[in-house]
């Protein structure tokens, strides 16, 4: 947003600078082509005035080429409006236009007036030396005005009018450089505006760029969420609803073998009602993204220790938990991915391993937190995917490695046939708090 308002007052900024170089241009150009018409009319009418005053101009000549000059100026301004560019043409008008002048000036002198046009035309029509040869035509000009006329020039005051010729010319040259000074700085301007228009163009090009891979971060960014939540919602469903299912089934499969024997029915059946309780609870607080209740009334050394107590209860398998190190309270993403760690490795061990006894080592040292699992059974090949027939589809010990890798953790198994298994699940150990964060992008 502060790119943006950024850009929008560098486009206004030049649009500004725009406006008032144009208005500028456009003043002068029609300063230009009005004010000969306004000084020619003026010169004229005075002309048509003065025998009022007892004054007897020549006016057929003044009349005459009062006419001519505007015949030379609407020839010039209508007729060649689009040849200003080039300079012969220029240079012929400006020749026109002064010698024009020049008789109008030798014929009446208030024409100065109008003469006076020499030098801004001078200016703008020509190029080069040229333009200051313009401006000495012109000086000599305004110089027999400034004596009363050629009467005065010839009775011998020519060096009066060459002085002033000179002291003209040496003015109107020099402000011809400060006008040429003033032109350079605008030609500059001009420039900057147009290189402050590209930019703005390139950089509303970037934003409406940035605009639509913002979009696009926004659409991956939900699906990213979608899937993680999805994920999440699977792994949870794994480690809780399905563990939950297999030990009810697993209990009531030997509640029917035990249809004769009346105490180990029942105790069948209440260790399928607890799972199904506990399996409910955990549902619940899986919908509201809350802790495990075992992590909720207790530490995990307690929570993982009240796990294998009674997995071992229930599938008759010895099992032990060690607890090494000074343990401490983690952050609840660390507690939760080691105590499904270690709910997930159960199980898989009650399905698969036909071990006859568990032990497990929960380590807290000062940088990771690890816990250990091994059995004796029957082992596998890590490198062989199961196939089928363990009811999840294999999802335990990918969504164990996904938990762990989550939090920038290590999963290793090792295993044979015949040899026993053994799980290894590390993770930084984060300690809780407030400020403590289990992402690793955002801790780096």
């Amino acid at each position: 947003m502060a790119a943006r308002r950024r850009w929008e007052l560098s486009v206004s900024i030049e649009a500004e600078l725009r406006a008032e170089l144009d208005r500028g241009e456009r003043t002068e150009t029609a300063v230009l082509r009005l004010l000969p018409y306004v000084l020619l009319a003026a010169c004229t009418l005075i002309t048509l005035l003065l025998p009022l005053w007892g004054v007897s101009p020549n006016l057929p000549a003044a009349l005459g080429l009062s006419f001519a000059a505007t015949v030379w100026l609407l020839w010039f301004h209508v007729g060649h409006a689009r040849r200003y560019a080039y300079a012969s043409l220029m240079g012929l008008y400006s020749a026109g236009l002064m010698v024009l002048a020049a008789g109008l000036v030798a014929v009446a002198p208030w024409y100065a007036l109008f003469a006076f046009l020499g030098y801004p035309h001078a200016f703008h029509h020509l190029r080069g030396r040229r333009r200051y040869a313009g401006a000495a035509v012109t000086s000599m000009t305004m110089a027999v005005a400034y004596l009363g006329g050629l009467a005065t020039l010839t009775g011998g005051f020519w060096w009066a009018w060459l002085a002033i010729s000179v002291i003209s010319t040496v003015l109107a040259s020099g402000s011809f450089h400060l006008i040429e000074i003033s032109d350079e700085r605008e030609r500059r301007q001009r420039q900057a505006v147009a290189e402050l228009h590209e930019a703005n163009l390139t950089i509303e090009a970037a934003l409406a760029e940035n605009a639509a891979l913002h979009a696009q971060l926004l659409v991956r960014a939900r699906q990213a969420g979608v899937l993680d939540e999805r994920q999440r919602m699977a792994r949870e469903i794994h480690d809780t609803l399905a563990q939950g299912l297999t030990g009810i089934v697993t209990q009531l499969q030997a509640a029917q073998q035990r249809m004769d024997e009346p105490p180990a029915l029942d105790r069948h059946l209440t260790n399928a009602v607890n799972l199904a309780r506990e399996s409910l609870t955990e549902a619940r607080r899986t919908v509201h993204a809350v802790e495990p209740e075992l992590l909720a009334e207790a530490q995990l050394p307690e929570a993982v220790g009240d796990v294998v107590r009674r997995w071992s209860e229930l599938h008759r398998i010895d099992a032990v938990l060690t607890t090494a190190g000074d343990p401490r309270p983690m952050h609840a993403d660390v507690e939760v991915t080691l105590l499904r760690a270690a709910q997930e490795a159960l199980a898989n061990v009650a399905k698969h391993a036909r071990a006859s006894r568990v032990g497990l080592t929960l380590s807290y040292m000062e940088d990771l937190v690890t816990l250990d699992v091994r059995d004796d059974g029957i082992g596998f090949e890590p490198a062989v995917r199961r196939a089928g027939g363990s009811g999840d589809g294999g999802f335990g010990l990918a969504g164990m490695r996904q938990r762990v890798q989550r939090l920038a953790g290590r999963l290793d198994i090792e295993s044979e046939p015949g040899g026993g298994t053994a799980i290894s699940a590390s993770v930084p150990a984060i300690p809780a708090g407030p400020d403590a964060d289990p992402n690793p992008a955002r801790r780096r």
